[in-house]
């Protein structure tokens, strides 16, 4: 039986949507909003992939640097041509964030599979960082494109 979503959205337990992204999670440590605040502050970097609009109506994660989902995987490739001056290596520790933690589990899923292993993301994405009362800027956000 179809079940109805945040957004009136209908979705069938066991889609195959949900079986990809079980398999992304597998085996994988997500991050707390909490957890996510401190990695940022150690040097982790922090990815947000949400919309423009997204992201004016909910505010900026602090230090977050915005890529665009479309090219997440050529700006974080450390051997890649377009990649953004912070992709060093592979052994960055990178935490995706988008609005509630699914798209990012599939795209850091996808920079594993680059080689970038300590990739994770955000449990609940920004609406958990929103719950958590985590602090939040009103821009200009650091946008990488």
């Amino acid at each position: 039986m179809p079940v109805r979503e945040t957004g009136g959205v209908e979705r069938s337990p066991g889609s195959a949507i949900d079986s990809v992204l079980a398999k992304a999670r597998a085996g994988v440590r997500r991050l707390t909003p909490e957890e996510t605040l401190a990695a940022g502050r150690r040097g982790a970097l922090l990815i947000d992939t949400r919309t423009e609009t997204q992201r004016r109506e909910q505010g900026e994660i602090p230090g977050a640097l915005v890529i665009d989902r479309t090219v997440l995987e050529w700006r974080l490739d450390p051997l890649s041509d377009a990649r953004i001056p912070e992709a060093v290596g592979h052994d960055l520790e990178i935490v995706v964030i988008c609005r509630q933690g699914y798209s990012s589990s599939l795209a850091a899923e996808s920079l594993r599979s680059l080689g970038l292993w300590r990739a994770t993301d955000l449990v609940g994405g920004v609406e958990a960082w929103l719950e958590a009362g985590l602090p939040l800027s009103s821009g200009p956000a650091d946008v990488r494109r």
